[in-house]
């Protein structure tokens, strides 16, 4: 049988699941004002649910319960905060809307707007538009997609095997199909891994001024070398010749008649200057490469700076004409001096741009006096275009412009030149490893308003993002990259939805498509009624829930003309009665309807015929709308059920009145708004349970505990009459007596018997009223002083003082006589004795001369 303070503590344990419910919104509602009404239905399904008192799954259950509703109240709220670029857009139709932004949706029931709320309200976040009671199935949320349209695998080539070009893949996916929604990123990944054994062409491009006579001559003999060299590589390689000078008018050379034959002195035998000549196409014959370049001539021209950038600009454009395949394209410029670029032709009276076109007639370059100088950005484009890689040879004295030339164009290095040349071949390795150890991606032009980011992963585990992200580096035979791209659009085209964007990597002619196409109106648009009825005898469109006006026609339905906008009469129907305010002063008037303004907090909405209603200007309590307990409808609060009060502040669960004795208040007050209001002005706290006049547990019960427990004090004897309201128990410590949580209403008492011990006891009084008491058995008596040690500790602390004082006095004499004494020395050491004869001194001697001495 269960006593009836079990079934107190656990009635007081495991509360009612509502309130259990609505003490989580209160906690929460701290971090949301305005999430908690969300969730009244599920409140109201779990309170009609019986629940075991004691019963542990579901007090957890329920915890987490509470616990969810918390973070479910901060997504709703980061929501509605993301909701606002929806609101911003202002849109008038569906694919306005879902252009807004990826996260805005669009609410096609019909009856889903309030009085006075604007069409664009239809626009907001997915979250907010089910918050305000569109269905799912109502909401139009077009996402993007992708597809793979070509997926070749990598082909894994052995060295020697012999394969059309066409048929190797490096790269893939080939080419993909993208469905974009504005904001919302679409990404792939892309693979790149190097080919063993692929096939190179190039072309070695070579200035003939007069200043390369000792290079030619190393150069005649370099094809047969080369090709040695490079068959360590690829067992496909072709090699090609050309060469250059000047433009051929003045300044660039000299036009007299002569000069036009030899440009060189009379002694040196020079060819006719020229601007570009291909000498060989690309060819695997490296026999032929050494007898045709062993033909060539130097040549002349007057200045130093050279017209290479219109060879390489020929080289690049006329890919029939030099031989190019689609495979590894290299371009040696070798040359030993600087170059003219775009304005420079000015100097010759050449004022046309360079179209970037081939001009080439029985291998010559035949519009150099026609057309100006490439720029740098052209010469860079071309080369991009047509996947060449160049190398440029150069002297040491002309190695700080070429590196500042090689930082504008992409897969581009520089070799130092020997004053002869004859280092060639291995520079031209060497570069070409340098080049094909770097992979950097590109991309064709984007169309307006789409962007693309990479993100590299690649060898050792080394990750690039940014610019980085375009590019890899120490890339090996084999090894294998991947990037990670993603393109977002940020807005619809103009005109065609359908566009494309190519990435290739640099100096590589496989690359990868994407045709792009743009999500820009909703699938409810298409099934739009054209002219309905819907919209005031055919003004409009009837899609997606609303009217789509035709041009002229404003209002819900399209009821309104432009020019109808500011009529006198229209603007009277927008008053309330009695009232000169338009709209409250809230909203605009359309077409006799008020159009309620939006506020900046996207959560803050006015509504209702004349805009005088709104959903922020309820009563407060605790700094929030309705105290988080209820719903602000037209400035007035709907509480929420146990809420009350115009604030919805006032608490009907009186679970918090309820004292630990099982009593309302204890007692001594009511139970109003969930808080005790006690009767008794002396008695104050949370449940009526403090009295600061009141005498304390252990004062009023001191004298009967100590004539029960001990027989002694003021009460001993009326003790029979006067203490037998308790049962007591003793106990052999102060270890022993209970403790807080083993009985209820429990005090801890220490007080002094009539013998002046200490003795101690608890008080505790359970659900039925009855009291009881632990009293230690026995008392803390002080005990007497000790006399013996204090008079012995006075003696010894006398003598140690006196020591003490004669010690001090003996110090200070022995300081004094020193001072003195070195007092004394000082002034003994300072005396000073004069050695001045006596005045008054008489010598003892006599000295007698006898007069009759003669000196004899």
């Amino acid at each position: 049988m269960r006593s009836p303070v079990s079934d107190v503590r656990q009635s007081t344990l495991v509360p009612d699941l509502g309130q259990e419910l609505f003490a989580g919104s209160r906690m929460c509602s701290s971090i949301s004002a305005s999430w908690s009404w969300r969730v009244t239905s599920l409140r109201a399904l779990l309170e009609q649910r019986p629940h075991r008192s004691g019963d542990g799954i579901g007090a957890m259950a329920r915890i987490l319960f509470i616990v969810g509703l918390c973070l479910y109240s901060l997504g709703y709220t980061s929501a509605q905060q993301g909701g606002t670029e929806c609101l911003k857009a202002n849109a008038k139709s569906c694919g306005e809307c879902i252009q807004a932004g990826p996260n805005c949706g669009w609410c096609t029931k019909v009856d889903f707007l309030q009085e006075g709320e604007p069409t664009s309200a239809r626009c907001d976040e997915l979250a907010a538009l089910k918050s305000k009671g569109c269905p799912q199935e109502s909401i139009q949320n077009p996402r993007g997609s992708k597809g793979t349209l070509k997926d070749n695998p990598i082909t894994n080539k052995a060295k020697g095997e012999r394969m059309d070009p066409v048929n190797i893949t490096q790269l893939r996916p080939q080419q993909l199909k993208f469905e974009l929604r504005s904001g919302e990123p679409q990404t792939f990944n892309l693979t790149f891994r190097r080919a063993e054994d692929y096939p190179i062409d190039l072309y070695y491009l070579m200035d003939l001024s007069y200043s390369m006579k000792d290079d030619l001559e190393n150069v005649k003999k370099l094809g047969t070398e080369l090709m040695r060299e490079m068959e360590k590589i690829t067992s496909d390689f072709r090699i090609g010749f050309g060469s250059f000078v000047e433009k051929t008018v003045m300044p660039y050379i000299s036009t007299t008649p002569a000069k036009l034959i030899n440009p060189c002195t009379t002694e040196q035998n020079c060819t006719s200057p020229f601007s570009f000549k291909n000498v060989l196409n690309l060819t695997s014959n490296g026999e032929l490469f050494n007898t045709l370049v062993g033909k060539q001539q130097i040549s002349g021209n007057l200045d130093s700076p050279e017209g290479g950038f219109d060879a390489i600009m020929q080289v690049a454009v006329c890919g029939e004409q030099i031989g190019w395949r689609n495979v590894t394209r290299l371009l040696v410029f070798s040359t030993d001096a600087g170059f003219h670029f775009a304005g420079d032709g000015k100097l010759g009276g050449i004022v046309l741009p360079n179209d970037g076109k081939c001009h080439m007639t029985d291998n010559m370059y035949t519009m150099s006096h026609y057309y100006d100088y490439p720029s740098i950005a052209h010469i860079v484009q071309k080369l991009s275009e047509n996947n060449i890689q160049t190398i440029f040879a150069v002297t040491e004295d002309f190695q700080p412009v070429y590196k500042e030339l090689k930082n504008l164009i992409p897969k581009s290095a520089v070799g130092t030149l020997s004053s002869n040349s004859s280092n060639v071949i291995q520079l031209i390795i060497d570069s070409y490893n340098s080049l094909s150890s770097e992979l950097i991606l590109e991309n064709s032009k984007l169309p307006e308003g789409v962007t693309i980011s990479y993100k590299s992963f690649c060898k050792n585990g080394v990750v690039g993002t940014g610019e980085n992200g375009r590019k890899c580096s120490n890339i090996s035979l084999g090894d294998q990259v991947e990037f990670e791209i993603s393109v977002t659009a940020h807005k619809c085209p103009k005109k065609d939805q359908t566009e494309s964007i190519k990435i290739k990597p640099l100096g590589f002619t496989e690359e990868v498509e994407i045709l792009l196409k743009f999500i820009c109106e909703c699938d409810c648009q298409q099934s739009g009624t054209p002219d309905s009825p819907e919209c005031h005898f055919g003004n409009g469109t009837f899609e997606c829930g609303a009217c789509r006006c035709n041009d002229g026609r404003i209002g819900k339905q399209c009821e309104c003309s432009t020019e109808q906008v500011s009529n006198e009469d229209m603007d009277a129907q927008c008053r309330k009665e009695n009232s000169s305010e338009i709209c409250s002063n809230n909203g605009d008037c359309i077409c006799g309807q008020c159009v309620c303004k939006k506020r900046d907090n996207p959560n803050e909405v006015y509504s209702g015929k004349y805009c005088d209603c709104d959903n922020f200007n309820c009563d407060r309590s605790n700094g929030q709308i309705c105290g988080g307990n209820g719903i602000c409808k037209c400035r007035v609060c709907e509480c929420f059920p146990n809420f009350s009060g115009s604030a919805c502040d006032c608490s009907e669960d009186k679970s918090t009145c309820m004292a630990s004795n099982g009593q309302l208040c204890n007692g001594r007050g009511d139970c109003e708004c969930g808080r005790c209001k006690c009767t008794d002005p002396k008695f104050q706290g949370q449940t009526c349970e403090m009295c600061q006049t009141c005498a304390g547990v252990c004062t009023e019960h001191k004298e009967c505990v100590q004539c029960r427990a001990f027989q002694k004090g003021e009460k001993q004897k009326v003790c029979d009459s006067q203490c037998f309201h308790f049962n007591y128990t003793m106990v052999d410590s102060r270890d022993k007596l209970p403790q807080p949580g083993q009985a209820d209403a429990l005090t801890h008492c220490k007080e002094k018997d009539a013998d002046d011990c200490w003795f101690y006891f608890t008080y505790s009084v359970n659900a039925n009223s009855e009291i009881h008491v632990h009293v230690v058995k026995d008392p803390e008596c002080p005990s007497g002083p000790d006399i013996i040690p204090i008079v012995a500790g006075v003696v010894a602390g006398i003598v140690l003082i006196g020591l003490a004082l004669l010690l001090i006095w003996k110090l200070l004499m022995i300081i004094h006589d020193r001072r003195e004494f070195a007092k004394f020395e000082k002034e003994k050491m300072n005396a000073k004795w004069d050695a001045g004869e006596n005045p008054i001194y008489k010598s003892a001697v006599t000295t007698v001369v006898n007069p009759k001495y003669e000196g004899k």
